[in-house]
């Protein structure tokens, strides 16, 4: 037997709390020869540290975040992800960074986490649907990725895929969009000290359902721009496609800012219903980040550019 001190421990080599503590599931499911996951929720991140670009908003409970989800590769029904992502498999896990870089890579998980020192960064997130949360993302800014690979002048976009498989993502076949998912950002935005890459929330290791391991977090546009499980990021000269502005470009724009004064064809954006209460508030500007990021826009016809 090998016995490793604890600093020599990579990441994705964490065992899941749940599994530590169910032995005789962990032996039973080992013993079967079925693959057993390193890293997964409940594990938990150390050395984070608090972020001063957090919300002071009361949090959404952590049962609601983990289980009233948007991830289409796993089902279109909220609750489906939660049940249907258990068994995805998140390690080892690659991301791929190239384009107009001067040192295009390919990045192993761990590399990834020590790129920059991990936040906790309490972001209120908007639904395009009308519903939101207040979620304590665990993470750290997009900017050192991108910084590490030397972005060069003809670099203008970020544009980000997720991870797709049908043999581990069967009911994708249901959710009524191109896959993989596909999305992105203008430079300036990805480089905005709002922007992050989450490995986690509520102190752990990120839940399958909520993007495992790695996605981006835009706190100032709708939740479909914060694209799940990322294996690939492209820097590009113009507009990349996006899954959502492919599928239905009337309704969904490559922008997608929280803005109240622009309807969605369907429905008022103007009010919105924090997850766990029964009554409705404003919908604010940039999703309350107005402060922060309007100067990107300025000059920009949002109604257009929406």
């Amino acid at each position: 037997m090998v016995i490793r001190k604890f600093e020599g421990i990579r990441y994705s080599e964490v065992t899941p709390r749940q599994l530590f503590w169910n032995r005789r599931r962990f032996l039973r499911v080992a013993g079967a020869g079925l693959w057993v996951p390193a890293a997964g929720a409940g594990a938990k991140l150390e050395n984070v540290r608090k972020s001063p670009l957090s919300t002071g908003e009361k949090l959404t409970p952590y049962k609601d975040v983990t289980t009233y989800n948007n991830f289409y590769e796993f089902g279109t029904d909220k609750a489906q992800p939660a049940a249907l992502a258990k068994g995805f498999r998140t390690t080892p896990w690659t991301v791929t960074v190239e384009g107009a870089v001067a040192k295009p890579r390919t990045f192993d998980l761990d590399v990834i986490m020590k790129l920059a020192p991990l936040e906790e960064r309490i972001y209120r997130m908007r639904c395009v649907e009308g519903w939101s949360m207040v979620i304590p993302w665990i993470g750290f800014p997009l900017s050192a990725l991108l910084n590490a690979v030397e972005p060069t002048s003809k670099a203008k976009y970020v544009a980000f895929q997720s991870y797709f498989d049908s043999k581990q993502m069967p009911q994708a076949r249901f959710a009524g969009i191109p896959l993989p998912y596909v999305e992105g950002l203008r430079m300036d935005e990805a480089m905005h000290p709002l922007t992050i890459l989450a490995v986690g929330l509520y102190g752990e290791v990120l839940p399958n359902q909520n993007g495992a391991p790695l996605r981006l977090v835009v706190p100032w546009k709708y939740g479909f721009k914060s694209i799940k499980s990322i294996v690939r990021i492209r820097l590009v000269e113009k507009q990349p496609p996006t899954t959502w502005s492919m599928a239905n470009p009337r309704e969904y724009g490559f922008y997608s800012n929280v803005n109240p004064q622009v309807d969605h064809p369907r429905w008022s954006q103007a009010r919105e219903r924090r997850i766990g209460e029964f009554f409705k508030r404003p919908t604010l500007m940039f999703n309350g980040y107005e402060e922060q990021v309007a100067s990107l826009y300025a000059g920009m016809d949002l109604r257009k550019y929406y």
